[in-house]
């Protein structure tokens, strides 16, 4: 019985060995070299589509905290209806703002 433990051991220890080997290997050969990454030397007018970008999404994450605080009058159902409302509306805003966006690049 000893024996036959000793061995079994031994052998899956060399199985796993062989396994590690291989799936080194594996993921070795599977890399390929990456193609060189061209840079644009003229981004002035992406440059001033990002930053009108991040200045409305700014705008809109600044009335979004506005919007979200409950106010003195209201009851505790009436915020979170209002929060669910302007959850919905602000997804909206975001992705309007995305697509706006999205469109003056692709026409430039």
């Amino acid at each position: 019985m000893n024996k036959i433990a000793k061995k079994v051991i031994v052998f899956s220890m060399v199985g796993l060995l062989q396994l590690g080997l291989g799936v080194s290997v594996s993921q070795a050969a599977q890399r390929q070299p990456e193609p060189p990454h061209q840079v644009q030397l003229d981004n002035r007018p992406h440059h001033d589509q990002d930053q009108e970008r991040e200045r409305k999404i700014r705008e809109e994450n600044e009335r979004h905290e506005r919007e979200m605080r409950r106010r003195d009058h209201e009851s505790e159902r009436e915020w979170h209806e209002r929060q669910e409302r302007e959850r919905e509306r602000h997804d909206r805003a975001l992705e309007t703002i995305a697509s706006v966006i999205a469109a003056i690049i692709s026409n430039s």
